[in-house]
């Protein structure tokens, strides 16, 4: 990751690891959604139990994500982790900071330094002539340099808060600052599937149109498959990558002579199962129809009752409502799957 690498998706599960037929099943829909990183909480010794098998089977790597016991950092990494999530300043003394610097390094996997806006580092958190995001970047640009001056460089760093307008001012000083180090973004703790996915898009869009980002989590209190969901949207809502078709649908108004809600809906739901990158149509009327939308690799502009299936502003054909669905995916299916 970093560098020229695409920018990569990554989720986290909500299984319990001693649990590995479970966590093993969820690893699978992540990967199947699209997730291609996948972080487990280690919160206590018991959670290592089945650790191992985890990662030795998955398919995915496996990320231990550790706060404040920092032995359990260094036993994830003899069980296997490809990666460690910590945040330094959640374990405290230098010195056992310093035993999973030297584990990781001597393990040749890659840590991430988490930094979140209710868990900084003491020296900053009490001061008062910083504000949320100046403390965010002064203590993630500190670990950093302690670990670099321990010979370790193979850092991810996030800093990430609940506020958009703070992550965001976060990231892109941090970007500034520290070019040379990949940064993983998201929202923490945006909140459930709709609220979550509004910020998620607000904050990691806007960062990704600036070109910050090496790997993301959209956070949401919701299935960690729509977290993965809602990560592809972004990034090929921002030209970034896609991973399956785009659906391209007007919104309702009064010239509206058919179920269109319904019928995009379908189609949104139908087109889950495709993985093939086209732009597809569904268009209310005649004024948003191929023209606005000629550029699609197939569509229907709809009219009363009817619809005009068309590809790339061409009309190959129109059929009647209760047609429209069946047409329109004899098309697509013509694209590939």
């Amino acid at each position: 990751m970093g560098g020229n690498a695409p920018v990569i998706v990554q989720s986290m599960l909500n299984t319990s690891t001693k649990d590995v037929k479970a966590s093993l099943a969820q690893i699978e829909a992540l990967k199947a959604a699209g997730c291609e990183i996948v972080r487990v909480a280690i919160p206590s010794t018991s959670a290592l139990t089945g650790f191992a098998a985890i990662c030795e089977a998955s398919p995915l790597p496996v990320v231990a994500d550790i706060h404040f016991d920092h032995k359990l950092a260094i036993e994830a990494v003899r069980l296997g982790a490809a990666k460690l999530r910590i945040n330094p300043g959640n374990i405290g003394d230098s010195a056992k900071v310093d035993e999973v610097i030297d584990t990781a390094l001597q393990a040749k996997i890659p840590i991430r330094i988490g930094v979140n806006a209710g868990s900084l580092d003491k020296e900053f958190a009490e001061r008062e002539d910083l504000g949320h995001t100046e403390k965010l970047v002064a203590s993630a640009k500190q670990f950093v340099q302690h670990f670099e001056s321990r010979g370790f460089t193979d850092i991810v760093l996030s800093a990430k808060a609940h506020d958009v307008r703070t992550t965001v001012d976060a990231y892109r000083m941090l970007a500034d600052e520290l070019p040379h180090i990949p940064l993983h973004i998201g929202i923490t703790e945006a909140g459930t599937a709709f609220q979550g996915t509004v910020k998620s898009a607000a904050g990691l869009g806007a960062l990704l149109l600036d070109g910050i980002g090496d790997t993301l989590r959209v956070s949401l209190t919701a299935d960690p498959v729509e977290e993965v969901r809602v990560a592809w949207e972004l990034l090929q809502a921002v030209g970034l990558r896609r991973r399956s078709p785009e659906l391209i649908s007007c919104p309702t108004c009064g010239r509206c002579q058919v179920d269109l809600i319904n019928i995009a809906t379908q189609v949104e739901n139908r087109l889950q199962e495709y993985r093939t990158p086209i732009a597809v149509a569904v268009m209310g009327c005649v004024v948003n129809g191929p023209g606005e939308a000629k550029d699609a690799d197939v569509g229907v502009a709809c009219g009363k009752a009817k619809g005009a299936i068309f590809s790339k502003g061409q009309i190959l054909k129109t059929v009647d409502e209760d047609q429209i669905i069946t047409e329109l995916f004899k098309e697509i299916d013509k694209l590939g799957k």
